[in-house]
């Protein structure tokens, strides 16, 4: 084998290394397994690194075949929107045989992983995978509800981290659940406000009534709200296991008053500049919130 066909074989490896990462969404998929890992600290006096290990492949395999899914379902809409155009099935550097076959793959080996931990665990994975899979992305071009849909499966890992800990369905898995349920709305609309253009010309309808107006607005107020409330309410000790201390209450709330406050400047000003700052907001705010409660946790 010569040099030079030694150096193309190189670039071909990491072209298709780039295109297997944009299929899976590697950024994403970490972050939801930041998540799931984050739950499961929350829920575990003694870490059991095996377990750990498994939740973060797990995790990591069945939000991949999610996203893998979502790409050969959309192949044809993300042709049409600058933000998606290049990635490897609208422009046919992958085949949807080939994405397909390392979707099942990835959900097959995820479920297989996580009943490992305990079957409860693979139920959510695979309830996850479902919802984003025959429903959200579906669901998208037909109602803003889809936005609903989506955020179930989106809130579920913090949960399934409890759930891999324990193996129970207390009260503490609901809390957790609220909270990356209602953060969501906030996040998903900031980025609907944003690509608002795009996703018309997708079809894709990703603000509450199809419109950026202060109906829209309003509502990303209203879910922000809950979610500050949601998230601090553990320290009432109504949340069963899952307790936090008083000034941990107000970090987080000074935290969600953050988000708030560019979700009200959305409102007065209507402008993509408050849109995507409000997005960046809601993105520090549930990585450090997790962060919070898992160092919260350690101190007690």
């Amino acid at each position: 084998m010569n040099s030079t066909t030694v150096i193309d074989t190189k670039i071909s490896f990491k072209k298709t290394l780039i295109d297997f990462k944009q299929l899976v969404k590697v950024g994403l998929s970490l972050s939801v397994v930041f998540s799931a890992i984050s739950g499961y600290l929350l829920a575990v006096n003694i870490i059991n690194y095996q377990t750990l290990f498994l939740l973060a492949v797990g995790g990591f395999l069945m939000v991949a075949a999610s996203n893998a899914f979502n790409q050969v379902i959309e192949k044809d809409t993300d042709s049409l929107m600058k933000r998606t155009m290049n990635r490897p099935l609208p422009a046919g550097r992958m085949s949807l045989n080939t994405a397909l076959i390392f979707a099942l793959i990835f959900t097959v080996a995820g479920t297989g992983i996580l009943y490992s931990i305990n079957p409860k665990t693979a139920l959510f994975g695979i309830i996850s995978v479902f919802l984003y899979t025959c429903a959200y992305t579906p669901l998208k071009s037909v109602t803003p509800l889809a936005v609903f849909i989506g955020a179930i499966p989106g809130a579920i890992p913090f949960m399934l981290g409890w759930i891999a800990a324990t193996n129970e369905l207390g009260v503490e898995v609901g809390f957790l659940f609220m909270i990356q349920f209602f953060w969501q709305f906030p996040h998903f609309w900031a980025i609907g406000w944003l690509q608002f253009e795009e996703y018309k010309k997708a079809g894709f309808i990703m603000l509450p009534i199809n419109k950026k107006d202060q109906s829209a607005t309003k509502q990303i107020i209203f879910y922000t709200v809950m979610m500050i409330v949601v998230s601090i309410s553990p320290v009432l000790k109504i949340t069963g296991a899952f307790y936090i201390h008083p000034i941990t209450a107000i970090i987080i709330s000074v935290l969600g008053a953050v988000m708030l406050y560019y979700g009200i400047l959305l409102h007065k000003k209507q402008t993509d500049i408050e849109a995507r700052k409000l997005m960046l907001a809601s993105v520090i705010y549930i990585t450090t919130v997790q962060i919070i409660y898992v160092i919260d946790k350690f101190l007690h």
